[in-house]
């Protein structure tokens, strides 16, 4: 097995563990990694039209809807006249939202200490740069196969 082999079942793996450890702390909350994405991007933007939602999450705009309707539901946001433009509405984030978005935060920031405790700052450094390398490459090939793949179609 080569080392990029390892490299990959290695980032394979992070991906799965994350993945297990997001279902967990959703558990009983409603949430979803979609609807998690969503009330994410409310938080880092502030209050947004669904069109843009859409535009952030790469979705449709009629799944950015099911996902606010949903949201809207269960009390993390609500929908609230555009000042600008009487056609659309902005989703902001409810206090439940903005609390649950708080400890999110808080959990996100803790995950990211506890991860790198115990690497040195030149092997946390060289470990973000290689990431930031491999994501990089990592969009580049999934760009060139999307493009290929319109093209076929």
């Amino acid at each position: 097995m080569t080392n990029a082999t390892r490299i990959l079942d290695q980032l394979l793996e992070v991906t799965v563990v994350l993945q297990q450890d997001m279902s967990r702390a959703f558990e009983g909350t409603g949430l979803t990694t979609a609807r998690t994405h969503l009330l994410w991007e409310l938080h880092r933007r502030g209050p947004s039209t669904q069109q843009a939602l859409a535009e952030v999450l790469q979705v449709s705009a009629r799944n950015v809807s099911g996902l606010v309707d949903a949201l809207e539901g269960a009390g993390y946001v609500q929908r609230q006249p555009h000042p600008g433009d009487r056609r659309a509405f902005l989703v902001t984030l409810t206090d439940r939202g903005a609390q649950a978005m708080a400890r999110m935060e808080a959990e996100h920031q803790e995950l990211a200490r506890q991860l790198v405790t115990g690497l040195g700052p030149e092997q946390a450094g060289a470990l973000e740069e290689g990431l930031a390398h491999v994501l990089q490459r990592l969009h580049g090939v999934v760009a060139e196969a999307s493009a290929g793949g319109s093209e076929a179609g």
